[in-house]
């Protein structure tokens, strides 16, 4: 990082490009000291299709970003998402030479590299490993195996595989603008990050995060993520079918979502119309408030059924104490959260980023749209901190001198960073037991 104490980020999305820089204060909170946005051209449903565009619009967002906040950076990570994104589950087991021995942190490194290493389609690589329970000696329902003793431990895995070419083609848009990418982060985990409480995430809950080309899911359970997905449709679809149902431009269409949009057409005054200036000089039209809230809410359902099958799938949909979160640029249209209550049965909030920033941040920072590019910061002073943790290092920012490989890197950053929560779950567990006795 070119300045301490500071990182930035950079959100990749259909609709807009977002590069956000900020440091954290002494509690922990976030501080934004610059953030800018430029219309995204060259991205359809989360992936990057036109490297030139692409590269153009963060170009333009990185010199404000750099200009208001007066700090050099080199260095940014990045949200991943787009169509191609799956996940699957796979499981592990180790045979531990001495059964006496407590199983160590080295004993969970070893499951963990093994499932880089599972068979994946050519053309893939996996980026997230995240362990979902362990099993010791038969004993199941493990969330922290350390400090016990066993011959056998397995683990159960849930793992996010996404196209290479995809990654390297969002790598090779940072370069061209003298970036590096630390990491690639799938966007609905750090959405997740900066939306979800701790109590939710261990009550259960579903992330929906509805940006303008994809809607992404995490779903988590007992303070772990269960599952994740992308679905290809977003708010660019919804505006699409307001602009081919009311025959006006998609620039009109996108402004009436926005301004009079509804997702639910049973409550939407009968009475009220809006007057569209006709084209070229067109005689002009009038649509009215009901008939465009039931093409949005028509739109808006199959997306709803899309989300309510992956929770399904996930084999969590009865386990989700705390409901639905909604967060990105489309979770603000009108009366979403009563229409997704309505199709799932759920509780449902809106979810916006401000427990994670200092008290002072202005209303324009503390936006449902912006989930992710926050999310994608706290992740990253998450992956610094367990760099200083690792190295035993003062200075949390200075510069990694290792021989390892990029990809070795993070690799070990992402293992360590699961250890170590494991480990601080664990202190946790030993301290709530001495405060009782």
């Amino acid at each position: 990082m070119g300045n301490n104490n500071y990182l930035a980020a950079i959100d990749l999305g259909t609709t807009k490009v977002v590069a956000i820089i900020g440091k954290r204060n002494p509690n922990g909170k976030l501080q934004i000291t610059g953030c800018s946005t430029a219309q995204s051209t060259g991205i359809k449903r989360g992936e990057v299709l036109n490297i030139e565009e692409t590269v153009k619009s963060i170009q333009s967002t990185i010199e404000e970003v750099k200009m208001k906040s007066g700090v050099i950076f080199d260095d940014v990570y990045v949200g991943i998402a787009g169509q191609h994104i799956r996940s699957v589950r796979s499981s592990g087991y180790i045979t531990r030479d001495n059964p006496d021995e407590m199983i160590g942190t080295e004993d969970v490194q070893k499951l963990i590299d093994d499932m880089y290493k599972i068979s994946i389609d050519p053309g893939e690589e996996i980026l997230h490993v995240l362990p979902q329970n362990f099993i010791v000696n038969n004993e199941n329902g493990i969330k922290n195996p350390i400090g016990m003793s066993g011959q056998r431990l397995e683990a159960n895995f849930h793992i996010v595989i996404g196209k290479t070419m995809s990654a390297r083609t969002i790598e090779r848009c940072i370069e061209r603008v003298g970036l590096k990418a630390s990491d690639l982060i799938l966007e609905p985990l750090a959405s997740a990050e900066a939306v979800l409480t701790d109590d939710e995430k261990e009550a259960g809950v579903a992330l929906i995060d509805i940006g303008g080309g994809t809607t992404d899911l995490a779903i988590f359970y007992d303070g772990i993520v269960r599952h994740t997905a992308v679905i290809p449709f977003g708010g660019n679809m919804i505006t699409n079918d307001i602009k081919e149902g009311c025959q006006i431009l998609l620039r009109q269409a996108e402004s009436l979502k926005l301004q009079f949009g509804s997702a639910l057409g049973d409550i939407a005054p009968e009475d009220k119309i809006v007057t569209i200036p006709g084209i070229s000089g067109r005689e002009p039209k009038e649509i009215s408030f009901k008939n465009l809230a039931y093409i949005i809410q028509s739109r808006m359902e199959e997306i709803i059924e899309r989300v309510a099958f992956e929770i399904d799938n996930s084999g969590y949909a009865e386990k989700l104490g705390a409901g639905i979160v909604l967060t990105g640029g489309g979770a603000l249209l009108k009366h979403l959260p009563q229409l997704v209550k309505f199709k799932t049965g759920y509780d449902v909030r809106i979810g916006y980023p401000n427990e994670h920033l200092v008290a002072d941040t202005p209303e324009d920072i503390n936006v449902p749209e912006l989930s992710t590019s926050i999310g994608l910061l706290l992740k990253g002073f998450e992956q610094v901190e367990t760099i200083k943790r690792l190295r035993g290092s003062e200075n949390e920012f200075e510069e990694v001198e290792t021989p390892q490989t990029e990809t070795q890197i993070k690799r070990e950053v992402k293992k360590v960073g699961m250890i170590e929560s494991f480990k601080r779950k664990f202190t946790a567990i030993f301290e709530e037991n001495d405060a009782e006795m």
